[in-house]
């Protein structure tokens, strides 16, 4: 069965200047390999043969580089955007997607087996699934606790708060499409709150392995200090 993703790679990258003033984020460098060829080639290694690039931010280098993905016996094509349409609005141009396809933002590095990932979301007949990290967060002040009367029950000291956040990889059933609104931009907060709403409730896959999301300038230089582990994703 061939296997198709979608990656998302049509934002400014605001948060990652000024390494992206003049490449779009997803050709920001890692060693030798901008981040997205990185993603490319992981996806290929896990079977997936067609690949849709979101873009709008300095598209024409991005498909200037990639092409039609003959470079690594893949297909890629994309999607342009004619106004901004956030992470889940650009799938409403994708006219040919399968039944089950896999979703990614263009930035994520991560060592997560993906044919695993994808093989969960069919087994279980997801409708959406999300890939979740736990993360753990320092608060650095004294947490209060009151009650209705407003006093103090309970005290904690810089306390850190474990919780899962979204990897921003993700596993979508065609039929999820239909909750997206046509030319709107639309995200992933919006589509999560919806399916809630319309109790189309999606799934999560805990993941504890490696991941980054390179969307700060902090992260990018993380992501230079840990290259010799990012070369080792596969």
């Amino acid at each position: 069965m061939s296997k198709r993703a979608v990656i998302l790679a049509g934002g400014k990258g605001t948060r990652l200047k000024p390494y992206s003033i003049v490449l779009p984020k997803p050709l920001v460098p890692l060693g030798d390999k901008p981040i997205l060829e990185i993603i490319i080639l992981q996806l290929k290694n896990y079977g997936f043969e067609h690949i849709t690039i979101t873009v709008n931010h300095l598209a024409e280098i991005i498909k200037a580089v990639f092409g039609d993905g003959s470079k690594w016996n893949l297909k890629i094509d994309y999607t342009t955007e004619d106004k901004p349409l956030s992470t889940m609005g650009p799938l409403t141009l994708i006219e040919d997607l399968p039944e089950n396809f896999l979703v990614m933002n263009g930035d994520i590095l991560t060592d997560m087996n993906l044919d695993s990932f994808y093989n969960f979301h069919i087994k279980n007949k997801n409708n959406f699934t999300v890939s979740s990290y736990k993360r753990a967060e320092k608060i650095d002040y004294g947490v209060l606790h009151s009650n209705e009367e407003k006093k103090l029950i309970k005290f904690e000291e810089k306390p850190i708060y474990n919780f899962f956040v979204s990897m921003g990889v993700y596993m979508v059933n065609r039929n999820i499409v239909k909750f997206i609104p046509q030319d709107t931009y639309f995200g992933f907060d919006n589509l999560m709150k919806l399916l809630i709403e319309k109790s189309e409730l999606p799934y999560i896959y805990e993941f504890d392995g490696y991941w980054l999301d390179i969307g700060r300038p902090d992260d990018y230089e993380r992501a230079l200090n840990e290259i010799d582990r990012i070369k080792e994703i596969k």
